[in-house]
């Protein structure tokens, strides 16, 4: 029976899934052209860079959508500490999901080498995550944003590794608890505002 969709569709669903679930190293192209139901010229006809092009479309995909994902949890909050506790809100989201198999970005680049599109784009991935908490802690009162930026980043990297290797979504909670801590200890009377 054909799969509905375009073949570019279906190559990118099949490599979402079997890239995420299993690696991208250790899923071979074939097993996405079976599990998309296309030809090897489709892959091609669409992704001209061939696995490459389509393991970069699969992680700016990925990006895009955890983007999106945050950044609605984000703006649905007025008060700037609760939009950081949002972002570890929507970890547990993530993280309660049964196909959670950690970060497609650091998982990606533990298999990657130094010039690979897989390195590039969890590069960029942390370039986006550096970037959100250092925007989202320049809008507190406090003395040292880019310190507590950094210490937020090592937070939510520790949760989603923690998920991840222990299988337990309570990491999100108690990644959000550390987080309030951070932040009332970076806007108490010791931060000087």
């Amino acid at each position: 029976m054909k799969k509905a969709g375009s073949a570019r569709e279906r190559l990118l669903a099949a490599s979402d899934e079997l890239f995420y679930s299993e690696g991208i190293h250790t899923v071979g192209i074939d097993r996405v052209l079976e599990k998309a139901n296309v030809a090897k010229g489709s892959l091609y006809y669409n992704f001209a860079g061939g696995k490459d092009e389509l393991v970069e479309t699969y992680l700016a995909n990925r990006h895009g959508v955890w983007k999106d994902t945050v950044e609605r949890g984000i703006s649905a909050q007025a008060d700037p500490v609760r939009r950081i506790l949002a972002v570890f809100d929507t970890l547990g989201e993530l993280f309660s999901r049964p196909d959670f198999r950690g970060c497609a970005f650091m998982n990606a680049a533990a298999e990657a080498r130094p010039d690979s599109v897989e390195m590039l784009a969890a590069e960029r991935f942390r370039s986006w995550i550096h970037e959100l908490f250092g925007e989202l802690t320049s809008a507190l009162d406090t003395r040292e944003p880019d310190r507590l930026a950094l210490q937020l980043v090592v937070l939510y990297d520790g949760a989603t590794t923690t998920a991840q290797m222990d299988h337990t979504a309570a990491a999100a909670a108690v990644s959000r608890e550390m987080a309030e801590l951070l932040l009332s200890r970076a806007s108490g009377p010791a931060a000087g505002g």
